[in-house]
């Protein structure tokens, strides 16, 4: 069982580990520094961190020594020639324009590594890159097919594209409105079979380590399009699989909670707002049973925060046809906490979350009861054990 919990941190990478029957968090490098995301590569232990320096922009940093000691490592950058759609945001009482403009696609931020049991890395960017290293993190290459792919509008390497698309922005980079990739989940499995979320355009696998790439949207329902069954258009906030059952796979959802059961051909709106679930950001997954997933629901998108001043982790073991509000340790009144999309994890009976207020809370029941393992930590933006 994992004992070391790896967060993120607007200002900073921070470890916490269980020190004498007690959780203690440590400042483990990047002070001051904004990390979007950090996390381990099993294959190799290398800790990797996506950090996004104010000045110095998007970095990747990573560290052979268990977190001794930190290096910048080889850059993620957009090769030359790569353009995307822009957005352009409406301006009242002026008419849109009526093909949206081409720019230049430059790297506004990491936002999410993953690891495939082949030994490739992933990272998902903002402006919408999907960028793979296979040998270890020494060079990334931005993959073409889904940079390419007909719902982003096609070849803009080479052409204008279709003039059409369907990515369009999230206001997650600061001072851009662009698509970005937030989840990549790699079948445990099937190293070739992958899954990518995007904002705002819905969810993409392949099945041939990325020479081909489907939408999977069918069932999908986004409340705010004036066809909420779209094929496209949809805002997945997180995706997640089943590491031993990898057709069970979930996802939270702008508009609401999603489950598939048949590897996400199709997907079922599993919500129960009377209870609080359904607006959210993270979602996790227990790795041996499918059909069980934790959540930690918000009020929306306008109220960013807990649910009538009350924390909870919702629990569903059949599925998402029913589900349990976890809240035993966790504080029930002047709770204003929200927890980011990679926030939420567990390994094994342990469960832990981060929120914005900079309080981490683990669970070793699987979400049963709930201690407070660090308070005061900079607003969490991920939580991952190793």
């Amino acid at each position: 069982m994992a004992q070391r919990i790896l967060v993120g941190t607007r200002k900073g990478t921070f470890a916490v580990e269980k020190v004498d029957g007690a959780w203690s968090p440590r400042l483990l490098g990047h002070a001051g520094s904004g990390v979007n995301f950090v996390a381990r590569d099993p294959n190799t232990g290398t800790l990797w961190a996506l950090l996004g320096h104010g000045h110095w922009g998007a970095k990747l940093s990573r560290s052979t020594d268990d977190g001794a000691t930190w290096q910048d490592a080889p850059q993620i950058t957009y090769p030359e020639g790569a353009r995307h759609y822009a957005d352009v945001l409406p301006v009242e009482g002026a008419e849109p324009p009526k093909q949206r403009p081409i720019k230049a696609s430059t790297l506004l931020k990491l936002w999410v590594i993953a690891f495939g049991g082949d030994g490739r890395i992933y990272v998902g960017t903002i402006p919408g890159g999907l960028f793979v290293s296979s040998d270890g993190g020494e060079s990334f290459e931005l993959n073409r097919p889904l940079w390419n792919h007909h719902s982003r509008g096609g070849d803009l390497f080479t052409t204008d594209g279709t003039g059409d698309t369907h990515w369009w922005g999230t206001p997650a980079s600061e001072g851009e409105f662009a698509p970005g990739i937030h989840s990549i989940a790699v079948d445990a499995q099937d190293p070739k079979r992958v899954l990518v979320a995007i904002s705002t355009a819905g969810v993409l696998e392949t099945r041939d380590g990325g020479e081909t790439w489907v939408g999977r949207n069918r069932g999908m329902l986004n409340d705010y399009l004036p066809d909420p069954a779209a094929e496209w258009g949809h805002d997945p906030h997180f995706v997640e699989l089943c590491p031993a059952q990898p057709d069970h796979v979930w996802q939270q959802n702008h508009s609401g909670v999603f489950y598939s059961s048949d590897g996400a051909a199709t997907w079922k709106r599993v919500s129960k707002p009377e209870q609080g679930v359904h607006f959210g950001f993270p979602v996790a997954v227990d790795e041996r049973d499918g059909r069980t997933a934790w959540l930690v629901p918000g009020k929306s998108d306008a109220q960013r925060t807990a649910i009538d001043g009350a924390l909870f982790v919702a629990r569903t073991r059949d599925g998402g046809e029913t589900w349990e509000t976890l809240r035993q340790g966790l504080p029930q009144e002047h709770a204003y906490d929200v927890v980011y999309r990679h926030a939420l994890a567990n390994s094994g009976p342990l469960l832990c979350f981060g929120s914005t207020t900079g309080n981490l809370y683990v669970s070793e029941d699987g979400g049963d009861s709930f201690v407070a393992a660090a308070h005061n930590l900079p607003p969490i933006y991920s939580v991952r054990f190793g």
